[in-house]
This record gives structure tokens, C-alpha cells and sequence, in this order.
């Protein structure tokens, strides 16, 4: 029989709340009961316990901890100034983790968390869904197959909405696409980028307490360079105000004998252009759906939304505590995405380009 795995889940009203509906898909989990539940505000406790039903909730995870046996701890808040805290207090309880992004604020903080982590034998998903996604396991597949020929480039961009374009998109989505660049190339090796505030490079004075608890933060507007292995480019952007209607939030893959584009998300939309001009207006080649079927074929009937992404992940996850692997977007994995993030803030801070893995593991913004 199955054994039945006992999760807590960790909420924080109006402190990055319960993620994107991390309480509830761990709740739909098979062979997972919900032991308890911890918010330390008392109506954000009320109300996260109808819907996922604990056996107890609690105003502090801490003592949740202390007084319930858990295999496994949902950390589900979008804010991440408590996400060291809370993946060490799991690792010091025996607790394996499936948290919500991103990971930690510095990498030191990510630093520590995997140490607490690896030294008890725990694993860690994070809720980076894509990288579960079967649409993602086909756009690999038609790499490997040479369906875009040698991939040259990749490119990707965050929302550059009105509100958060600039530092915090790059927090907040670019971390998605981070992701998707290393489900393709692997781990980045050097970061060129510049970070501009109003049209001038970010000094300590510009820098200021960002949203959802990130920590020092700046800039309305960047762009940066990656280099990765087999000679690949990766390139990012985010610019406040320049919003695209369609979004242009997705990775470009470019290769010698077209592109894809596939979005963020567990049921990604994602296109491809056998086109080795890239250039549809002077050959007339059009762009073809990819679905996890396959080019141009419909999708297959199966729960695609976000919460199946999450769902999926928790499934794998457990997989991994049986078998001992590790999972898609392990504590590592998740380390890499916020040395891509750091990475621009320091390029920018030494006005050069960094090697990765970086050197400095506190948040470069607090040594301008």
C-alpha cells in the first residue's frame, strides 16, 4: 500500500498569502492527509482551514513544528523574507518542502536553506510549475530531434508592466523564465547586464525596500547577457511601461533552422517557426501550435491549470522522497535561478561582467 504522507501547510495573510493556490492543490493530493495548518493572522487562518480541512491550525508554524510529526511542509506565501526561516525550521523538524517561488532573497540565504536541507538527507520543489509541464518535455524533444537546428539564442522578457517592469518583474517573472533558460541550456557560466532608474544607472541612492518582501531593490528598466555552455546567448529585459498586448512574458528559443516560443505555465501555450530566416514577412512561413501531443496537433483531454502544475509537482516530489532523486526544480536548481537574478545586480554593481557561480552572496545592491 501507498504510505500516506503527513503535510503541514504554512500560510501568511497579506504577507504573500497562501501563493497561487499552493494550500489547496496539496489538499488534492492522493496519499496526502493535511495534519495542520499555520497563519498567524487569525481570519487568514479561519478561512485557508475551510478550505483544505487540517486536524489543527496554528498561529505560528514554529510551534506547528514542534507539536505535529509531518513528512512534508507546504510553504506557500508569494512574500520570501521568511523563506530561509521557514525551510530551515522544516529541515530542523525532518520536513521535506514544496514551496512557493522564488526561492530565498540572497544566496546566502539559499545557501544556508540547502545546507540544512542536504545535511538531513530532505528534498525541496519549488513552484516553478513549467518545469513539470508535458509541453516543456516536447519542446525539448524537438531540440534533441534537430527541429530548430543548433540553438543559437535565447531570449525572454517579463510582463514591463506599468507597476512592476524593471527589478521587481525580474523577481517576480523574469524567475520563470530563469527557469525555462536552464531547462534548455543548463546553468548560466557569466552575466553582462545594466540597470537603469530613469534613464540613469542605478546609484545606493535609487535603491529602496522592494514589494513582496525581496529586500533592497532598484531599477525601472534592464537588460542583461547570459553565457551558457555549447556557445549558447541568453538574453533578458524587463522595461517598466512597455508592455506588450499580447504579453511578450515567454522564452524565444532560437535555432539555425527556426524558433520556438513557449510561455511560462503547466499548460504553456507554445509555438514553433520552421523558419531559418526568422523572418515569416519576406518567407511567408507561419507559425504552428505545439501542444504535448505534438506540432499542430490538438492537446489531449487533460487538466492543464495552474493547479495541476502544482499538484504535479507534489506528485513528483514524493517520487523523489521514495527513490531518492531529486526533482525538477530542486533547492539547487532553485539557487541557480536567483544567482541569475543576482547576477545582474552585481554585473551592474562591478560595471563588468561576473562569472557564475558568484562570488558575492549577499544582495549586491547593499555593497553600491
Amino acid at each position: 500500500m501507498a504510505k500516506t504522507y503527513r503535510a503541514g501547510i504554512i500560510g501568511r495573510t497579506g504577507k504573500g498569502d497562501y501563493g497561487h493556490g499552493v494550500d489547496v492543490a496539496i489538499s488534492k493530493v492522493p496519499n496526502v492527509e493535511i495534519v495542520a495548518l499555520a497563519d498567524e493572522n487569525e481570519a487568514g487562518r479561519a478561512a485557508a482551514a475551510k478550505r483544505t480541512n487540517p486536524k489543527a491550525t496554528y498561529a505560528s508554524y514554529r510551534e506547528m513544528f514542534e507539536k505535529e510529526k509531518l513528512d512534508i511542509v507546504a510553504i506557500c506565501p508569494r512574500w520570501i523574507d521568511q523563506h530561509r526561516d521557514m525551510i530551515v525550521a522544516a529541515a530542523e523538524h525532518g520536513c521535506h518542502v514544496y514551496m512557493e517561488k522564488p526561492f530565498c532573497r540572497t544566496l546566502a540565504e539559499c545557501d544556508d536553506a540547502m545546507r540544512q536541507l542536504e545535511m538531513r538527507h530532505l528534498k525541496l520543489a519549488i513552484a516553478h510549475i513549467s518545469q513539470w509541464s508535458p509541453v516543456l518535455d516536447v519542446v525539448k524533444s524537438l531540440i534533441h530531434s534537430d527541429e530548430i537546428g543548433e540553438v543559437l539564442e535565447l531570449r525572454g522578457r517579463g510582463k514591463e508592466d506599468a507597476g512592476r517592469g524593471g527589478g521587481e518583474d525580474l523577481w517576480v517573472l523574469g524567475s520563470h523564465i530563469f527557469g525555462l533558460m536552464r531547462a534548455i541550456a543548463g546553468n548560466a557560466t557569466s552575466c553582462f547586464a545594466t540597470v537603469l532608474q530613469k534613464k540613469h544607472k542605478v546609484t545606493k541612492a535609487d535603491v529602496a525596500e522592494g514589494n513582496e518582501g525581496i529586500g533592497p531593490l532598484a531599477g525601472d528598466a534592464l537588460d542583461a547577457t547570459y553565457s551558457f555552455a555549447n556557445n549558447i546567448t541568453g538574453y533578458f529585459g524587463s522595461h517598466r511601461g512597455a508592455a506588450g498586448n499580447p504579453t511578450r512574458f515567454a522564452l524565444q528559443i532560437f535555432g539555425s533552422k527556426g524558433i520556438i516560443e513557449t510561455e511560462s505555465g503547466y499548460g504553456a501555450r507554445t509555438h514553433i517557426l520552421k523558419d531559418s530566416s526568422w523572418s515569416p514577412g519576406r518567407t511567408g512561413k507561419k507559425w504552428e501550435p505545439v501542444t504535448s501531443a505534438g506540432i499542430g496537433k490538438p492537446e489531449p483531454r487533460q487538466d492543464l491549470t495552474y493547479e495541476a502544475g502544482h499538484i504535479a509537482a507534489i506528485v513528483d516530489l514524493i517520487d523523489c522522497i521514495e527513490k531518492d532523486r531529486q526533482t525538477r526544480c530542486s533547492a539547487a536548481d532553485s539557487r541557480a535561478i536567483i544567482e541569475m537574478i543576482a547576477a545582474i545586480f552585481e554585473s551592474h554593481r562591478v560595471g563588468g561582467p561576473v562569472e557564475l557561480p558568484l562570488k558575492t552572496r549577499v544582495n549586491p545592491l547593499t555593497l553600491l
